[in-house]
């Protein structure tokens, strides 16, 4: 088991209703199946248990934008493969979030990502998505990811495009982080789902747990 230090400080500044860390699920407006999958963060988050010596709640949560509940969850992941719609005051809300010391995960399913990229940019119309290089932090904090974000799933790509980790920060904090071309949350769920590769699960899990680590320490 990998022992970590001071995972929990996101979580208590958050106030969440456990001590434990949960993700919530993004229920987001236009269409988009936000809802598929919903064994992804549980099978995570008992990998990470399983892994780790972070308290986690290995249930599935989902919260809508509009619910004071948001605040509660220092994690939010959001992924589908449709249309995605936050109103003004959506995106403002979200904004909100972020700066006060929250964090995004999205994941495209291959189907999201022209309405993600539109859409993030009504949240932070000042920022753009930049590509993070290999050697950032978040592909080394416990497991090592040399060529940054693995490469799960390939769509009727030929040949394979490569897979980016996008992300947007305040100041020097990653807010938002953005998988494309790789679909690594669809490696969270059981084997019988997708029928991955064991190796390609476990490839998976372990950025995710990457994931978790980053967000709660940073």
């Amino acid at each position: 088991m990998i022992s970590l230090v001071n995972v929990g400080l996101m979580s208590e500044a958050f106030s969440q209703k456990s001590s434990a860390f949960r993700i919530a699920r993004l229920k987001y407006d236009g269409g988009g199946d936000w809802y598929n999958d919903p064994l992804e963060e549980p099978t995570l988050l008992e990998f990470v248990r399983q892994h780790t010596n972070i308290d986690v709640d290995p249930n599935y949560y989902y919260v809508d934008i509009a619910s004071d509940d948001i605040f509660t969850y220092p994690f939010i992941f959001m992924t589908g493969h449709g249309n995605i719609r936050f109103s003004d005051d959506q995106a403002q809300r979200l904004r909100q979030y972020l700066e006060n010391g929250g964090f995004i995960y999205a994941d495209d399913d291959y189907g999201m990502d022209e309405a993600f990229r539109r859409e993030i940019k009504k949240v932070f119309p000042d920022k753009a998505l930049v590509e993070l290089p290999f050697s950032y932090g978040l592909y080394h904090c416990v497991y090592n990811f040399p060529d940054g974000v693995p490469k799960t799933h390939s769509w009727d790509e030929n040949p394979p495009k490569p897979p980016q980790g996008l992300g947007i920060f305040i100041g020097k904090r990653l807010v938002v982080f953005y998988t494309a071309e790789s679909n690594v949350s669809d490696g969270w769920d059981p084997p019988e789902v997708h029928g991955d590769p064991e190796s390609k699960r476990l490839e998976a899990l372990e950025f995710g747990t990457n994931l978790v680590y980053w967000a709660l320490t940073h």
